[in-house]
């Protein structure tokens, strides 16, 4: 059994910073990519980053250049460095671990999300 744990939401002001972890559990061999999304009230849930074992990562566009995706293999634990946070970034924020290879199975797993309110 893979669960993901993930922390560091809450709220901030435009501009301020925040940083987000997410924890798998359970007998991990290896996990092909880390990524988180978001999904905001009435809106579908997009890909804000992403970032794979060799290390490549991808960013939306509306984050490039403010957001940092970041993996701690060790720890099976992955990152979002959130930097200049505007409004339009609130959201419940979902950590996805991609391939995570265990001794039975491999599977795909989702965190249960994490509220990132940006507001002054």
């Amino acid at each position: 059994q893979v669960q993901l744990v993930e922390s560091g939401g809450g709220l901030v002001q435009p501009g301020g910073s925040l940083r987000l972890s997410c924890a798998a559990s359970g007998s991990i061999f290896a996990i092909y990519a880390m990524a988180w999304y978001r999904q905001a009230p009435g809106k579908q849930r997009d890909l804000v980053a992403r970032i794979t074992s060799g290390g490549t990562t991808n960013y939306a566009d509306s984050v490039k250049g403010r957001f940092t995706i970041s993996r701690d293999d060790a720890k099976n634990t992955a990152y979002l460095q959130m930097n200049s946070l505007k409004p339009e970034d609130t959201a419940v924020y979902y950590c996805k671990m991609i391939r995570v290879m265990t001794r039975d199975n491999t599977l795909d797993a989702w965190g249960q999300g994490t509220l990132v309110t940006v507001s002054s």
